[in-house]
């Protein structure tokens, strides 16, 4: 049995795949547009292999956070949201993995801040068509 290292020099820190993944987002934001996965692998350094940067890229295309299209015989890929994108991606797929979501949407609810409930209470009714933002002006906001 070997101990793995193979008795060759010394190997870079491994990154985890989030950090790798991570990582190839920012080069993406980087970007002066879609780019391709040379572009993106000159950007990260350290040696990674071609396949290892489409492997992730491939991951995070599946997972709806960059999109791809054509560009000859390979493809050109973009980051399709920002930061806050992302983190609302993020929290939309640990949600959709839980089975009890009106349990963890209400643990969730009571544990936000005064200020980000009510924030949280704009947004959705902005996003269902209802009053503006602040409650300025509607009349069945009695409730405060």
């Amino acid at each position: 049995m070997t101990d793995g290292t193979g008795g060759g020099p010394p190997h870079p820190r491994r990154r985890g795949q989030g950090e790798l993944e991570a990582q190839v987002l920012a080069a993406l934001r980087r970007a002066p547009g879609p780019v391709n996965a040379g572009w993106v692998r000159e950007r990260l350094g350290g040696g990674l292999a071609y396949t290892t940067v489409i492997t992730i890229l491939t991951r995070l295309y599946a997972k709806g956070v960059v999109g791809r299209e054509r560009s000859g015989r390979s493809f050109v890929w973009a980051p399709v949201a920002d930061e806050a994108g992302l983190a609302a991606l993020r929290m939309r797929r640990v949600l959709e993995a839980e089975v009890d979501r009106e349990a963890v949407l209400a643990r969730f609810a009571a544990a936000l801040t005064p200020g980000d409930a009510r924030l949280l209470r704009d947004l959705l009714d902005r996003a269902e068509g209802g009053r503006p933002a602040g409650g300025e002006g509607d009349a069945g906001d009695a409730d405060g």
